[in-house]
């Protein structure tokens, strides 16, 4: 045997380990960048945008459709948004009937496995007879479920779990900022019982332009009078208007809520009509822009008490009593 060939036995083995150490570096690299890709998670509104990303954070790319400020109702989804779905890790809708638009959509990409429904084990609000709320049909389950904060809390529970069976690798991480969330919201609960609880009963009365507090109504003890008779989808009648305006002042309504979502000028002319004072402007099924005082659902829950409060509680009069409205 030549001395050529001695040297090449001998360096092979050396060479084979190196080949082998630079294949596994390879493919933990490849594995590394696999799981740092985030995890592309659509969302029908604002408000499940922000529960995915409190529990999900820079671990995924969120897509709401139907951005802040933007009403849901009577929304018309675009060719784009098909493709979104389509992309999609994981596609998350409210359910209750108010984005069944979204599982159509999914369904159609090829992506219903991937929808989950994000009220599932809520105890649902019925109407009588599936009545349509105010001009949009949800079915006979009113589906504003998130404005109660212990549904939201079933919300981020069941988001958790989504996450986590979407993206395996980072499950840890996802029921981390779960149960981090989830203490969050419990003491946002209790502030909001806490700071309510000084409201007389005689003015713990809601009075707004859409019906979407029944949940946060039956919750925190608050009697919700929603805008009967008037419609998103039409031209309010002369009837609907004045019985609104009866129904306002047989409850002596202290004060009337507007929405971000809705035009004030009608309820401005049913509160200065029906003898109740305009309040401020409540968030009800989208949050704001960022730089807005309803940025994330906590942010939102939080700005609408501090609202509730001002309107809600008496006025003091210039001896320091306290005036009728």
């Amino acid at each position: 045997m030549n001395t050529h060939h001695l040297e090449v036995m001998m360096k092979t083995p050396h060479l084979l380990k190196a080949c082998l150490l630079s294949l596994v570096l390879a493919l933990n690299a490849t594995a590394l960048s696999a799981r740092s890709e985030p995890l592309t998670v659509v969302t029908s509104f604002s408000i499940l945008a922000d529960l995915a990303l409190q529990i999900g954070g820079d671990d995924l790319r969120v897509i709401s459709l139907i951005g802040p400020d933007e009403d849901t109702h009577g929304y018309q989804p675009r060719p784009s948004d098909s493709r979104l779905i389509g992309q999609a890790g994981l596609v998350l809708a409210n359910g209750l009937g108010f984005d069944t638009w979204l599982e159509r959509l999914a369904s159609s990409a090829g992506q219903s496995g991937r929808v989950v429904i994000v009220s599932e084990g809520i105890d649902a609000i019925t109407d009588s007879g599936g009545q349509a709320h105010h001009g949009h049909d949800h079915g006979s389950g009113d589906p504003h479920a998130w404005q109660d904060v212990a549904n939201a809390r079933l919300y981020a529970r069941n988001i958790a779990r989504a996450l986590a069976e979407a993206d395996p690798s980072r499950a840890d991480v996802y029921r981390r900022r779960a149960e981090a969330y989830d203490q969050a919201l419990a003491a946002l609960d209790a502030e909001i019982r806490s700071t309510l609880s000084v409201v007389p009963a005689s003015r713990r009365k809601l009075v707004t332009s859409h019906d979407a507090f029944a949940y946060f109504g039956k919750a925190y003890g608050i009697v919700v009078i929603a805008a009967a008779g008037i419609s998103y989808e039409s031209e309010p009648s002369a009837a609907g208007i004045a019985r609104l305006i009866r129904q306002l002042r047989r409850e002596q309504a202290p004060v009337v809520f507007v929405e971000n979502i809705s035009d004030p000028r009608l309820i401005e002319r049913i509160a200065r009509e029906g003898g109740a004072r305009l309040g401020g402007q409540l968030y009800s099924d989208a949050l704001s822009g960022p730089d807005g005082p309803a940025g994330t659902y906590i942010d939102m829950m939080r700005f609408n008490l501090a609202q509730l409060m001002e309107g809600l509680m008496p006025e003091p009069t210039v001896e320091g009593g306290e005036s009728g409205r």
